[in-house]
C-alpha cells in the first residue's frame, strides 16, 4: 500500500454496524510498513500504523472511467 500527501485514507471498524473512519494524509512518515499522519474528519489528528487489510487508499487525484 503506497500513500502520498493529500490522499484519503479509509480504516474499516472493528465492531460490526460501526462506519468506517475517513481521513486525509497529511505527511507520510514511512511507507514500508505505512506509517503516516492522518486529519480525520472530525478534525482530530493521529498517527497510524495500519495492519494488512484494515485500511485503504484513495488517491487524492483518482479520476472515474467512463
Amino acid at each position: 500500500m503506497e500513500a502520498h500527501i493529500g490522499d484519503s485514507i479509509v480504516l474499516e471498524s472493528e465492531r460490526v454496524g460501526q462506519p468506517p473512519h475517513t481521513g486525509v494524509i497529511e505527511d507520510v512518515l514511512q511507507q514500508q510498513p505505512l506509517r503516516c499522519r492522518v486529519r480525520w474528519e472530525d478534525g482530530h489528528e493521529s498517527i497510524v500504523s495500519p495492519a494488512a487489510g484494515a485500511a485503504r487508499i484513495e488517491p487524492k487525484n483518482a479520476t472515474s472511467l467512463g
